[in-house]
């Protein structure tokens, strides 16, 4: 499977997600416990994992599993740094609005491709790292609205300590991306048994979750798996499998590309929600929308393209001099 294939599935269920869980709502409430999907689509992907693990034993007996401790110990990381991250992105949003949050998370697009380069060791040339800045300018710029409206003064009204946790959460969502792909290529084992691993963490830490808003709301509305299925619909089902799907294809892109084709299949995501909304809510398309989708195009072509398609480059051609005539030596030795 091409690796361009993955990332473009992964850039339309991606899109839809934030389109799914709008239309997931009723009377703009969610009928729900939204806490519940992140969980459930854990157990999906677990699911689809394990099944596709075993029917690869079966195929294969020789498949690669590591199971040291060692090994196994390093799995749980990724998911602490999602919990922390999300508990970064509700204290960023006590000091910031949401039209800042936004735009500050583009900041990862960058921080993203400084780790890949610290921590992975992967080189990348001027003409990428320009394409990088060039993505995060056009995604910030399609989000940004017109400079007469409110979110434009409160942009730059934000205290310090908002910038601060908008920082930490760009930081910690790039360290999470990049650690992944460092568990992913850290030996040959089977893509199936990694991602066991990596799913059966995460549906443990969201199921802690659940328990601790229990604990929190002294269990008013009962235990968690009593309500685990209330009001959903299923538009909530699709909200489910598309998380999770989206989750499968990350991984493999983990395991065979890398986080900066992540990077720039999310942020496309992100536009092409822009352009569904128009024609699904009634969005209205602004200037600033065009001019990003241009820019990342722009970006896009700049990082996967061959330099000799962005750079003109003369041939160099060495040709022999006309005045010059082979010569034969005849090279006699005494006997």
């Amino acid at each position: 499977m091409q690796w361009y294939f993955v990332a473009s599935l992964l850039t339309v269920l991606t899109s839809s997600q934030g389109i799914l869980t709008t239309l997931s709502q009723s009377n703009g409430k969610y009928t729900y416990d939204y806490a519940t999907v992140p969980f459930l689509a854990e157990v999906f992907k677990l699911a689809v994992s394990s099944f596709l693990l075993w029917r690869e034993c079966r195929a294969s007996p020789s498949t690669r599993m590591t199971t040291d401790w060692k090994t196994v110990r390093l799995y749980p990381i990724p998911s602490i740094i999602y919990l922390i991250h999300n508990n970064v992105q509700f204290a960023t949003l006590v000091f910031v609005d949401t039209s800042t949050y936004q735009i500050m998370g583009n900041l990862k697009i960058v921080t993203t491709g400084i780790l890949f380069r610290l921590f992975l060791k992967r080189k990348l040339s001027n003409l990428q790292w320009m394409a990088i800045v060039l993505l995060a300018v056009g995604t910030t710029t399609s989000q940004v609205k017109g400079c007469g409206e409110a979110s434009c003064d409160s942009l730059f009204s934000a205290p310090l300590q908002g910038y601060m946790l908008g920082i930490l959460s760009a930081c910690l969502s790039a360290l999470a991306g990049v650690y992944t792909e460092f568990l992913m290529k850290k030996n040959n084992d089977s893509l199936y048994w990694q991602n066991v691993q990596l799913y059966t963490f995460g549906a443990i830490f969201n199921m802690a979750r659940l328990l601790l808003d229990d604990f929190r709301g002294g269990f008013e509305n009962g235990p968690w798996w009593q309500r685990l299925f209330n009001g959903y619909t299923i538009t909530t089902w699709l909200v489910v499998l598309n998380l999770g799907s989206t989750g499968l294809l990350v991984s493999w892109l983990m395991k065979y590309a890398d986080n900066i084709v992540k990077v720039y299949s999310t942020s496309m995501a992100m536009l092409l929600t822009m352009l569904l909304s128009v024609y699904l809510f009634n969005f209205k398309p602004t200037l600033q929308l065009f001019l990003g989708i241009t820019i990342c195009m722009m970006s896009l072509h700049m990082y996967f393209a061959p330099p000799t398609m962005l750079v003109d480059i003369p041939a160099t051609v060495k040709t022999a001099p006309e005045n010059l005539k082979e010569v034969t030596v005849d090279r006699k030795t005494d006997s």
